[in-house]
């Protein structure tokens, strides 16, 4: 096989099966080998009960000591049974697998594997899984791979298509030469590939991992490299000239602008009536205040005669600032709208005639202004909020739209300065580092499980005094093979748990684009008052009367995402808390989340993360969402980055004709950064 080819072409994978596969983005059988583990499972040795420890797994053999019991509650059905080795008992629980009644048999030894939790100060294990002695000999000592999955699509499926692939694939052109490979210490391509599948050994894998992180560096440097040559200096027909409408528009907002964002406001009002193009990164936490800078420079360029358009990456965080500029800019004849993908056809061709005849001065909107039948007018300026939630051509896209206007790009992730230097290379940086008077500190609460009880009794009180809460779990729904409380089965237990008048609520991201706009539509509407939800509620949703933050297994994610998320508290007048849940108690779990009960300061909390983060980090969830990255998490992988930039600044001064003669088996992939048609 060839590795553009068809999945099809893969012994297994039929008609209906293609279809799964297409549902995860896998068309061709390089997207297949690049579709990566998201976690791996780690077979240990069979210890005592009396080593189960809470948050851990454990592999232990037992005997059944009692008859299991079926409880329903709610749409929940919850198997229980008591198991015993030769010192210790204890419970195994599984949630919506009544057949486990009929596998287990009194009297019988029984291959248990599942994660420890606390329950009424007593340990159980959850969702354990049982195995055979001959399943339990063929897995010690091994990792295995385990993918994101679509409904209908197996783990075990993709393991098979994966193995076949790698057999059948000619896999020995790397693209990368050798003598990059040598100076940065690199496996090959062929060999990262199988060893990120199926990895002999930790270290086999961490190897694999680094290969393919610095590929995605490497070509992500290049691009950076390719807008930083393009736009660096360049003359601006947009010259701003002083505006009127934003002085007064600062001189009566209900509040003065601290000094950061006075420091960033000046810079930006220099940049866009110097004369050169304006390419600036405004970086600052949730809250500090990036919203009004982005008023005042789209107002600033509307008044200057252009048009000014700001993308943000979800649909209500659109109509949210939709809402403030046109409160903000009520009587100034400033004309503003909206755009989204929500929106009928009818509506998008009324909008798009608006934009396309300069009848909208202003225009807010998600994906959808990046789409072709797009035509600006006259666009002076370009706003892309969250900016870690736009990869390099979608931020390209969008700046496309119109003759090289200004640039404007605001980030509430707080990447330390060292790493935002080279992550946006292209961009001069601002930094907001104060947060606005008036502000109170969100009040943290590093916890075990044993403390739930009591923190549920807290959220029905902040419910009573009409606040809502956000509850964070890692993961979707429940399965056998993952060991961490659920969106899905939490809610439901949510709902025994709190009194019935709690209106209680989930939400992920495999739920359809409308129906999560609708739920976060309830919840900013105060209809909802405890959203149970993944990290999507990362960006995108901005409710000042939600008060309290509680992140279950929270030492799965890293410090800045963490951070990132206690963002969405904290931002009304009442005080806020954010209770960080963790069934891990060790030392090096404590050490690190012990940082995010000490601080807000997103700043301090990144470089505490970059110091914190070891090269083993990556077994479990992904832990950033930086940027548009596969594997690279620019924490802990920050070493590579450097390595990945020092490799792609040798291309960008290198003549393209003594390239292609060096790197002939590279310069496929590296001529469309060099001539910039692949942004």
């Amino acid at each position: 096989m060839k590795i553009n080819d068809s999945i099809r072409n893969i012994k297994g994978i039929g008609k209906k099966s293609e279809k799964l596969f297409n549902k995860l983005g896998i068309n061709t059988v390089e997207e297949l080998l690049c579709f990566y583990p998201s976690e791996y499972d780690i077979f240990g040795k069979i210890e005592p009960v009396a080593a189960a420890s809470e948050g851990n797994m454990i592999i232990v053999e037992v005997c059944l000591k009692e008859r299991p019991r079926l409880t329903v509650s709610g749409n929940l059905k919850i198997t229980r049974a008591c198991f015993k080795d030769t010192d210790r008992s204890i419970i195994a629980v599984w949630f919506n697998m009544p057949f486990i009644m009929k596998m287990l048999h009194m009297g019988t030894y029984y291959i248990l594997r599942g994660r420890a939790a606390s329950r009424n100060g007593f340990l159980e294990l959850r969702q354990p899984k049982i195995l055979s002695r001959q399943e339990y000999a063929a897995l010690t000592g091994t990792m295995q791979p385990k993918y994101h999955l679509t409904a209908g699509l197996a783990n075990n499926t993709i393991i098979k298509a994966v193995s076949f692939a790698l057999k059948e694939t000619d896999l020995s052109d790397d693209f990368l030469p050798a003598d990059i490979r040598s100076e940065f210490n690199l496996i090959t391509w062929r060999e990262a590939i199988s060893a990120i599948h199926f990895p002999k050994d930790r270290d086999e894998c961490i190897q694999a991992r680094r290969r393919l992180v610095f590929d995605e560096f490497f070509f992500f440097m290049l691009a950076l490299g390719q807008l930083k040559n393009t736009k660096h200096l360049m003359a601006s027909r947009y010259i701003m000239k002083k505006s009127q409408k934003a002085m007064e528009l600062e001189n009566t907002l209900p509040y003065k602008l601290t000094t950061a964002q006075k420091s960033a406001w000046n810079e930006t009002r220099q940049d866009m009536s110097s004369g050169k193009v304006m390419n600036r990164l405004i970086q600052g936490d949730v809250g500090s205040g990036k919203t009004i800078i982005a008023v005042l420079a789209l107002l600033m360029t509307a008044e200057n005669g252009y048009q000014g358009a700001i993308m943000v990456p979800t649909e209500v965080l659109a109509a949210q600032h939709y809402e403030t500029f046109c409160e903000l800019l009520a009587g100034s004849g400033i004309k503003t709208g909206l755009l989204s993908g929500s929106m009928t056809a009818a509506q998008k061709r009324n909008v798009y005639a608006q934009i396309k005849n300069h009848e909208l001065d202003i225009i807010i909107g998600t994906h959808a202004l990046i789409q072709e039948k797009v035509e600006f007018s006259c666009l002076g300026l370009v706003v892309t909020d969250e900016q870690h939630r736009f990869g390099v051509k979608q931020r390209e896209s969008l700046y496309l739209k119109g003759s090289e206007p200004h640039m404007l790009v605001m980030s509430a992730t707080p990447i330390p300065r060292t790493l935002a230097i080279i992550l946006y290379g292209e961009l001069d940086i601002s930094v907001i580092d104060v947060m606005p008077e008036g502000r109170l500190p969100v009040k943290n609460c590093v916890a075990g499980t044993n403390y739930r009880a009591q923190a549920y009794k807290f959220i029905d009180q902040q419910v009573l005094a009409g606040h809502q809460i956000y509850i964070i779990c890692p993961m979707v729904d429940g399965s056998e093979s993952i060991e961490a409380e659920d969106v899905i089965n939490y809610a439901d237990m949510l709902h025994q748990s709190l009194p019935s008048g709690i209106r209680i609520a989930y939400l992920h991201g495999k739920m359809r684009p409308a129906q999560k706009n609708e739920i976060m539509e309830n919840f900013a509407g105060h209809k909802i008052d405890v959203l149970v939800s993944t990290t999507v509620i990362e960006v995108g949703i901005n409710v000042p009367n939600a008060t309290v933050m509680m992140i279950e297994n929270s030492e799965r994610f890293g410090l800045a995402q963490l951070h990132q998320l206690r963002g969405r508290v904290g931002r009304g007048s009442a005080q806020s808390y954010c209770i960080f849940m963790t069934g891990n108690n060790s030392k090096e779990v404590m050490d690190r989340l012990s940082v995010l009960e000490s601080s807000n300061d997103g700043f301090y909390i990144a470089e505490q993360d970059l110091k914190l983060r070891g090269p083993g980090d990556f077994f479990g969830i992904r832990q950033s969402g930086e940027l548009d990255f596969k594997l690279a998490d620019i924490y802990q992988d920050a070493s590579v980055l450097m390595e990945a930039k020092k490799a792609a600044s040798c291309f960008e001064t290198m003549d393209i004709q003594l390239m292609c003669r060096k790197y002939s088996r590279l310069k496929d992939k590296l001529l469309p950064y060099m001539d910039g048609t692949q942004l």
